[in-house]
């Protein structure tokens, strides 16, 4: 199932994508595509529902985060061997966690505001998965039974406030919409292997990023399982797993940021598009 939120930001109702292509209201079965509505019981009372009957809802209606009510955004660094290799950076030995704030989500299409004082504002299409059960101290032959699904991930960055302004890298990841997630969380059950997606991001027409899920150093299953022997992982929370190669900031002969006026487009393969507008903070 590609399951979304559609409407106002703050008013979103919870949808599906129906195979005609139409967003369909399923806020009759569930209130919101978050909390116990992404367990395997929750997802299979909407998998039951006839979604041929429910309302549709405008097609051109907003599409807002895929998920609501995220506690916790989990962020793993240099998590791919040849991203790794164009900072210069040795591949970890264990993951890097760093947390993003839940502020900094918005919706697949949503304006990105660039932030004061920002020089290097930066792109990371990522994939993104979402818990759905809540995992503590799991083993990585169950990890994958405490995931709901997945959805594309935009990890915006500025450099300078994340590298050259000390301290840890959240404050340099968290600006206000420097979360895009969505269109869709896609259930676990569509994708065979989240090893083997491919994974790409457009700068005003110019590909930058066109890597594979195939070159991350640490996957799937073994991410959740590392994680939840530090903390659980609760229903809605989301962990981005790290960035192919071809960000900003890896340009050569030097970096590239963004600017105002600019429009981004990035995808997963099964997991949809996203495109953003570039704005000043006060625009």
């Amino acid at each position: 199932m590609k399951l979304l939120r559609v409407g106002a930001r703050g008013a979103e109702r919870p949808a599906i994508l129906h195979t005609d292509g139409s967003y369909r209201d399923i806020s009759a079965i569930v209130a919101d595509i978050a909390g116990e509505a992404l367990s395997d019981h929750g997802l299979s009372r909407i998998r039951a529902a006839d979604i041929a009957s429910l309302p549709v809802l405008p097609g051109e209606s907003r599409i807002g985060p895929c998920v609501g009510s995220v506690g916790k955004f989990i962020c793993i660094g240099l998590n791919y061997a040849d991203h790794a290799a164009e900072t210069g950076a040795a591949i970890p030995e264990e993951p890097i966690i760093f947390m993003k704030a839940t502020s900094a989500i918005v919706g697949p299409n949503d304006d990105v505001r660039i932030p004061r004082n920002s020089k290097k504002s930066d792109w990371e299409v990522e994939l993104g998965v979402v818990i759905g059960k809540e995992a503590r101290y799991v083993d990585e032959a169950n990890a994958m039974d405490h995931v709901a699904g997945y959805c594309v991930v935009n990890d915006l960055s500025e450099r300078e406030f994340q590298i050259e302004r000390s301290g840890q890298w959240v404050k340099g990841k968290s600006a206000d919409t420097f979360g895009p997630i969505g269109p869709w969380l896609v259930t676990r059950d569509e994708i065979d292997d989240p090893q083997d997606l491919a994974m790409w991001l457009e700068v005003d027409g110019h590909r930058y990023q066109d890597g594979s899920t195939r070159t991350m150093v640490f996957g799937v299953r073994h991410l959740v399982s590392y994680l939840s022997q530090f903390m659980s992982l609760q229903p809605g929370d989301i962990i981005s797993t790290g960035t192919p190669p071809g960000v900003g900031m890896g340009q050569k002969p030097a970096p590239i940021y963004l600017k105002e006026g600019q429009r981004m487009r990035l995808g997963i393969e099964g997991l949809g598009e996203q495109s953003q507008k570039t704005i000043a903070w006060n625009a």
